[in-house]
């Protein structure tokens, strides 16, 4: 499992109990469905009834189905006569948590042990119903969604239970935007068609469509093969991180772009971070999920892409041809800044693009040749990162720091986690350090972002950062399918939530500050460019 951020604890499953059940056959209420109540876990110990005075059968047509709620496991069984015309007969099991049953049902006195129905005697409606019970023991066991409830689950039930199980444990929302989880489960069970493959897999997209959240998504076997290659070092496509625009941006309906990879079609082609796609392949971009987009974006190398765009007021038309592109994440130069005697600043520029599984190990490697060279400063450059790997992100937040929480992991009670340093990791704890952001920089580089200007340990110039405050997890389901589920939101070590703000910076860049190494680098030997009017290390 290539898990993008921490999992989740697992939650524990509901059980059901019948509320109440009508003495009176001819009453009124007994046409009411009886109410169903969610009640948590409780151990089930071996118990014994023994009933002493008559039950009821209950005339209503709606119980000539049997009825089944949930797992059947931690219950014990209750009789009830279905209905055959005038007379009763056929005693049905139905699924029921025998504690709650005798406050619920009202049968104190009969609390002793449950019986097996041996016979129901076929009598008029107005008669009652003898029965004698033999002895049930019900063990405790693991609640599991490969168990089967009630009814025979097919292989295509059981890969959707696994899907369902995944949100239920891990999802951020414990109310799951509003809505019973539970129950969504039983209604799926019973009414979405799972006859194949590709129906189950709809199936599990319609379950997590009701979530509304569009960083929790279902991949089929070869996107989750394409995500893991991109979060590996390598991807084939044109090279773009894209966004959904924020309501301050003001921007037109479409996909934004978050970042162009450097070096790729369509860095190459001219794309910049704030562009607006408008189409992809002719196909409107107005109503397409990222994750679609990014589908139809990737492909076979040597293929082509049309895209329209927005940069600004022009509307571009593009024909790239989709790549592999190297995600190298780390680049850096050493930049000589003339002056004289021995205040000559020599700054080791670092410019890191992505958080895959390479990054914190390039940055080290980036920071020693520096070292070599006898720098005195730093700048790390995030602007254009459009994220990755969580953990990536707090391991390089350690090399930085040698000392102080790096961030804080919040779900809907509060802070549940916290990853802090104590700098056993550090290797550039000390010397002065600049960081560069813009609206292209988004989740684990707002996060490291987060953590070094929250610990005073380096000034950020720029323009605030994109504002993706929720950390996603990669499951694997057991066909090779996965799930990509937000398990939880983030805060800084000052405690801001940046979702959908950002991480603002202490100065802002000029529009013309260069964007890679070699342009930097030129550009603090001119005095009189906008380089040198930005005071890097003032602090």
């Amino acid at each position: 499992m290539e898990v993008l951020a921490s999992s989740a604890t697992a939650s524990s499953c509901p059980h059901f109990v019948i509320s109440n059940l009508y003495k009176n056959p001819n009453s009124a209420s007994m046409a009411a469905t009886p109410q169903v109540l969610q009640r948590k876990y409780a151990p089930v110990r071996i118990v014994e009834a023994r009933a002493k005075a008559p039950l009821m059968c209950l005339k209503n047509t709606s119980l000539k189905r049997l009825i089944n709620y949930g797992n059947t496991d931690r219950a014990l069984l209750l009789p009830i006569c279905r209905l055959n015309q005038s007379f009763f007969s056929q005693c049905s099991l139905f699924s029921v948590h025998y504690s709650k049953l005798k406050k619920k049902l009202r049968l104190k006195k009969y609390a002793g042990s449950l019986h097996k129905v041996i016979t129901c005697e076929k009598i008029g409606h107005h008669a009652f119903v003898r029965f004698i019970v033999a002895l049930m023991v019900v063990m405790s066991v693991s609640v599991s969604f490969s168990e089967s409830p009630s009814w025979a689950l097919t292989e295509e039930n059981l890969l959707f239970l696994e899907a369902w199980r995944m949100i239920d444990r891990a999802y951020v929302d414990k109310s799951f935007n509003g809505q019973s989880w539970f129950r969504y489960r039983e209604n799926a069970l019973r009414n979405e068609p799972m006859n194949t493959r590709e129906e189950t897999y709809m199936a599990i997209k319609k379950m997590l469509a009701t979530l509304e959240d569009p960083f929790t998504r279902f991949l089929e076997p070869e996107k989750l093969k394409s995500l893991r290659s991109g979060t590996q070092g390598a991807l084939t496509g044109v090279g773009l991180s894209i966004g959904y625009p924020t309501k301050f941006d003001g921007l037109p309906a479409g996909l934004v772009v978050i970042s162009a990879s450097p070096g790729g079609p369509a860095n190459k082609a001219g794309i910049l971070s704030g562009d607006v796609i408008l189409a992809i392949d002719d196909t409107s971009t107005e109503t397409m999920g990222i994750y679609d987009a990014a589908e139809r974006l990737q492909g076979s190398e040597g293929s082509s892409v049309k895209l329209t765009l927005r940069s600004g007021p022009e509307i571009k038309h593009l024909d790239l041809m989709r790549e592999k592109v190297s995600l190298n994440p780390v680049t850096s130069r050493l930049c000589a800044v003339p002056a004289s005697g021995k205040d000559s600043l020599r700054i080791g520029y670092i410019k890191l693009t992505s958080f895959n599984q390479n990054a914190s190990g390039a940055v080290k490697e980036a920071i020693n040749t520096l070292r070599s060279n006898n720098v005195n400063a730093f700048v790390l450059d995030l602007r254009d990162n459009s994220g990755g790997l969580f953990p990536e992100g707090i391991e390089i937040a350690k090399i930085w720091l040698d000392k102080g929480v790096i961030v804080y992991i919040c779900d809907s009670r509060g802070v549940r986690d916290i990853y802090d340093t104590d700098g056993s990791k550090a290797v550039a704890p000390s010397e002065p350090l600049a960081v560069l952001v813009n609206k292209g920089t988004a989740s684990a580089s707002e996060i490291l972002a987060g953590a070094l200007k929250d610990n005073k340990r380096a000034v950020l110039f720029g323009e605030p950062t994109f504002g993706k405050g929720k950390i996603q997890s990669v499951f694997e389901l057991s066909d090779g399918s996965g799930l990509v589920v937000t398990v939880a939101r983030y805060e800084t070590p000052a405690h801001t939530d940046i979702d959908k703000v950002g991480v603002v910076p202490d100065h802002p860049l000029p529009t013309s500050f260069p964007k890679d190494e070699e342009a930097f680098c030129n550009c603090l030997q001119d005095p009189a460019s906008a380089c040198n009017k930005v005071e890097l290390f003032a602090r």
